[in-house]
């Protein structure tokens, strides 16, 4: 009797063994013997115990935080860059069977790629041509990557840590690139100006009583201020007549 118990409690051991159950976004690498015998899953799946080896690998996409490294850029400014790495294993036996270990393997590939992508562009590039960037990063990696049955969907630049001075020079930059933006602004303006002064001279010019009456229209509006003093400049024009008439007698 007791040899009937052991018997079934056996059976069931080798039973729960056997059994494993692998959730939809999981896939198990089965190695038989030392080979790779296929990929099961998702669901209820059965191996043979003690000859079968299975290995569990999720096919959901990955954020890996690449840690800030030293770059030298190529106008030799040293700065500190960080990013994220974005993939997912499209391939469960290769991410197993031709790396050691993918997740660490994609992270140093992530940096050194960060390092060497990173230091073929000058500053300025860095900071305005982030997209750019990003791509020639994700190819570069999806490319190395892709023996290893792993696709890198998208990289991210996050942070680009400055040195002080390098920071208090580009601010001393963007303050004269806006005084002279407004200096460029004013002068337009002036021009302008100019411009339509001009245009109203020669109208004016065509009949002398307009200048009389726009001088008059100028002395109502300054007229309207609440002044204490009024500079009242009296035009040429108006005393020609009287002194002719001076000059006759």
């Amino acid at each position: 009797m007791s040899g009937f118990i052991t018997l079934i409690l056996l059976g069931v051991f080798i039973l729960a063994s056997a059994v494993r159950i692998l959730k939809e976004y999981e896939r198990g690498v089965v190695f038989r013997l030392g080979r790779l015998s296929g990929v099961k899953g998702p669901g209820l799946i059965l191996i043979i115990p003690i000859v079968d080896k299975i290995i569990k690998v999720s096919l959901r996409t990955i954020a890996m935080d690449v840690p800030p490294q030293d770059v030298i850029t190529k106008d030799n400014v040293s700065i500190k860059v960080n990013a994220v790495v974005y993939f997912r294993v499209m391939e469960a036996g290769r991410a197993i069977v031709e790396v050691q270990d993918y997740l660490y393997a994609t992270s140093q590939l992530a940096q050194t790629t960060l390092r060497s992508v990173l230091g073929r562009f000058e500053l300025d590039e860095l900071l305005s041509a982030r997209a750019k960037i990003n791509e020639e990063l994700q190819d570069i990696l999806d490319k190395h990557t892709d023996p290893w049955g792993i696709k890198v969907s998208l990289v991210e630049v996050k942070h680009i840590d400055l040195p002080e001075e390098m920071k208090r020079a580009i601010a001393k930059q963007a303050e004269a690139e806006r005084e002279r933006r407004a200096k460029i602004i004013h002068a337009e303006g002036e021009y302008q100006a100019s411009e339509k002064l001009a245009q109203a001279a020669a109208v004016l010019g065509k009949e002398p009583t307009s200048v009389q009456l726009r001088f008059l229209q100028t002395l109502t509006e300054v007229a309207a201020e609440n002044n204490s003093t009024m500079i009242f400049p009296v035009p040429i024009d108006l005393l020609k007549p009287f002194l002719e008439n001076q000059g006759r007698k």
